[in-house]
């Protein structure tokens, strides 16, 4: 039976839709690309995403698996920037459709994880499985040990994700309330992003703790209601 093995915790994102693609398009559209065909010739297999935090990488590998489960597919999504990882976890995936691995920075210089994915990969490729590998900068800056990695990891196509603009980051706080039932105007938009942080992750948890606030003041979500949030729980977004 097709499942989606997670020996770790998944991001809690979302999927496709509640991605906000401003400035990434291309990034977007060879990921879903990737994510909807099984069977891709050789060059399409392996599919490289590069950025700095909080430019929605995880966000994207965890759409991926998301995608590939619902089509009937096997997916395993591997962050390695959570505690519990091991090189061992690599071991015969390549019996799954697809492997997406996230933060690969977090493994350079280690001797026995750098074997273990170049290993993962040769085997994938043999098998004509699907291979997703997420990290904060392109495989050559990774200052990876073993040369025959970086390579492999240099052989795909690599997109960079880029932060957000200010529309970008309008349009997520927008689309994320509507998610959460809330509606905000151009007034609370541009209240929030002219006072607080501007990390998605961090708008995100602005507006969880603002759909409580609002849900026990029994008031809707105004420009008054989110200075009294922030001045009451010194959150800065």
């Amino acid at each position: 039976m097709s499942q989606l093995a997670l020996p770790l915790r998944l991001p809690r994102l979302g999927g496709f839709a509640s991605f906000v693609a401003d400035g990434n398009e291309a990034a977007v559209a060879a990921v879903r690309d990737w994510a909807a065909a099984p069977r891709q010739p050789h060059g399409q297999r392996f599919v490289y995403l590069h950025g700095a935090a909080e430019t929605g990488k995880s966000h994207l590998l965890a759409a991926a698996a998301q995608a590939v489960v619902e089509q009937g597919g096997a997916a395993l999504y591997l962050p390695l920037d959570q505690a519990g990882p091991v090189p061992e976890m690599l071991d015969d995936l390549e019996q799954r459709d697809a492997v997406l691995i996230d933060a690969v920075h977090q493994i350079a210089g280690d001797a026995a994880w750098e074997r273990a994915l170049f290993d993962l990969y040769n085997r994938l490729d043999q098998a004509g499985r699907r291979l997703m590998v997420a990290a904060r900068m392109p495989p050559a800056a990774l200052g990876l040990g073993l040369p025959d990695l970086t390579s492999r990891l240099c052989a795909g196509a690599a997109y960079r994700l880029d932060a957000l603009d200010d529309a970008g980051s309008a349009r997520l706080l927008a689309c994320a309330a509507a998610e959460r039932g809330l509606t905000l105007d151009q007034a609370v938009v541009s209240y929030i992003l002219t006072r607080c942080h501007r990390a998605p992750s961090r708008l995100l948890r602005l507006l969880d703790a603002l759909d409580r606030y609002s849900l026990e003041r029994g008031r809707a979500p105004t420009v008054r209601l989110v200075g009294e949030l922030l001045a009451e729980r010194g959150i800065d977004g």
